[in-house]
């Protein structure tokens, strides 16, 4: 089986010379967050990843977490990891100081997140959902339940959820039943099931605190009359809640992490009938509210999306430099060699790599400018910087988790026939990736939170933001006189071309919701490769600066040459499928299905 290794040196490119790390440490609150800080930073991350939560990903696959009589028991070592892990500090790593955390920006909170979940994606799923529950709480909860829960989730003592879902309400949320009745004391009772609730259960923290949407009795219909409410498991004074789990899902991956069915009101704690919860901010507000905390998540799955085609592409290319298999095609070798050394096997590979890093490039990208978008001293650059992270939010979502199947696909077919057997560990990283672009939001939905939201709502003017980078990027490229320039900036421009020309469509078809919604999917793919592309593109010109190693400018390099000619032309056809095929989508009738 092989290890994971961080791949430290990567991420400081990208936080040096893509997230403008130097940038960012000049902004107030972030004084402290140099690059030498983010060095020492991530190789302690690394230093834990590799050599405590990486070792029990596999354990998590063949011993998942088990269920009896309300009670799950977590893969052996979770506890002990978790403990590990919220005494360390990394829980706080990117929250206020005032709480607990250490307020580093999030461009290395996003770094050491990659991490986590290539060491082990099921473990990390319960981090990254306390994370989810204090960034809502910091906007919306009043300030006494601010410093009641956020320091306990901050330190790792209790963790967090959000429960959503119902049977019959997946992405409607309009159809939520649960409901909340006011007492006496000011406190609520909560009634309902939740379905899909990562970590809903588990035995790795003393408390879990359930954000949880219900209705009140006299809230209006749909989405206008959804309330978020905090539901502890264990209350202040001991008593056990009425919140109790009556099974885990058995799943294709993530099999460690307990995906949990959380009954409320089954009158079994010790509280009476009813979930004993308060309100966070005002009542009818929820669904607003807890989409802070899905908005972070979705950022959070994107960088899962890189971290599980990280982890495939290491694995793959340990396998391909060890596995003999056929002489080279060339001749140049008489006997039978590794098979890194046959060309297609180098194509996907390369693919591999070109997508896993386009995709991290991206994703810090793109923290960087949430960090600029909470710290800027002006408020129009704030304004703006957060409006170009929130535009890159379902790229970061929709494309990485995408791609993450692409390459762990791609990982099991490096390895053969023994990428289909599970003991080589091939095929966990496929079965483990299946989940992201279902969760926290389909691709489709993110896909149509770019063409509403965010395209047609300003009439492309942030759209046409992102363009402008990446013309800029381009013309700096075709300035130079090495070929390879010359190439990446032709292939970045034809990208660009046809990315320009899916969002005029969707302006000029925004009365046709059928078209442009047709379209939405390959538009997203479409600009997850153009910006993807981009970033590598900005990352060949900083080879070119002083104090690069070069060796590693040469990878770097080789490695946004390769994306520039495979994979950037796939904008043409996802320009195709946008611009023509919307009719071919919607030709038969539904019956005929």
């Amino acid at each position: 089986m092989s290890t994971y290794t961080a791949p430290q040196r990567d991420m400081l490119f990208d936080l040096e010379h893509l997230a403008g790390l130097a940038e960012i440490a000049a902004l107030p609150g972030f004084e402290d967050a140099t690059l030498d800080t983010a060095a020492a930073v991530l190789e302690e991350c690394a230093r834990f990843n590799q050599d405590v939560i990486a070792p029990l990903n596999r354990d998590g696959d063949v011993r998942p977490s088990s269920w009896a009589d309300g009670a799950v028991t977590t893969t052996p070592g979770f506890a002990d990891a978790f403990r590990q892990f919220a005494a360390g500090g990394w829980q706080g790593l990117q929250h206020p100081v005032e709480f607990g955390g250490q307020g580093l920006p999030k461009a290395i909170g996003a770094a050491c997140m990659e991490m986590l979940n290539s060491a082990n994606l099921s473990f990390a799923l319960c981090p990254l959902l306390s994370d989810g529950a204090i960034e809502a709480l910091l906007t919306a909860g009043s300030a006494e339940q601010q410093q009641r829960y956020i320091p306990r989730l901050v330190s790792g003592e209790w963790t967090g959820t959000m429960n959503l879902t119902e049977p019959q309400a997946g992405s409607d949320l309009a159809l939520v039943r649960s409901r909340a009745q006011p007492q006496p004391d000011g406190s609520y009772r909560i009634f309902g099931q939740k379905i899909f609730i990562t970590y809903g259960e588990h035995d790795m923290a003393d408390n879990i605190v359930h954000l949880v949407l219900a209705r009140l009795p006299d809230a209006p219909a749909g989405v206008k009359g959804i309330s978020l409410f905090i539901v502890p498991k264990m209350l202040d004074d001991g008593r056990r809640n009425d919140v109790w789990c009556a099974s885990i899902e058995h799943k294709l991956g993530i099999k460690a992490s307990p995906t949990a069915v959380l009954v409320y009101g089954d009158d079994k704690g010790e509280v009476g009938a009813g979930a004993i919860g308060e309100l966070i901010g005002e009542a009818n507000r929820g669904l607003e509210y807890m989409f802070i905390m899905m908005n972070a998540a979705r950022y959070a799955v994107g960088l899962q999306g890189v971290a599980v085609a990280d982890r495939a592409y290491q694995k793959a290319a340990a396998y391909a430099r060890d596995r003999v298999q056929s002489r080279p095609v060339d001749g140049s070798v008489a006997a039978a060699v590794a098979i890194v050394h046959h060309p297609d096997v180098r194509r996907m590979l390369m693919t591999m790599r070109a997508l896993s890093e386009g995709a991290r490039a991206l994703a810090l990208y793109a923290a960087g400018l949430h960090d600029r978008g909470h710290a800027l001293a002006d408020a129009a650059q704030r304004a703006q910087a957060a409006a170009d992270y929130e535009f890159l939010v379902p790229l970061v979502k929709g494309f990485s988790t995408e791609i993450g199947i692409e390459v762990a696909s791609l990982g099991v077919q490096v390895h053969g026939g023994m990428g289909y057997i599970e003991e080589t560990g091939a095929a966990q990283y496929y079965r483990d990736a299946r989940i992201l672009t279902i969760y926290e939001g389909t691709t489709a939905i993110q896909a149509n939170d770019l063409v509403g939201r965010k395209t047609l709502r300003d009439g492309g003017a942030q759209a046409a933001r992102l363009a402008a980078g990446v013309a800029a990027t381009r013309d700096a490229l075709a300035a130079r006189s090495e070929p390879a320039a010359q190439q990446i900036a032709a292939r970045l421009g034809d990208a660009l071309a046809a990315y320009e020309a899916v969002v005029r469509y969707m302006v000029e078809h925004r009365g046709e919701p059928n078209a442009a919604f047709a379209g939405s999917v390959p538009y997203l793919m479409l600009a997850g490769h153009l910006a993807a592309g981009w970033q590598l593109a900005r990352s060949w010109l900083a080879t070119q600066q002083p104090g690069v190693d070069a060796a590693f400018g040469a990878a770097k390099r080789a490695t946004a040459e390769f994306f520039a000619t495979h994979l950037l032309p796939r904008a043409g056809a996802l320009r195709d499928e946008v611009l023509w095929g919307a009719d071919s989508v919607m030709a038969l009738a539904a019956d005929a299905f």
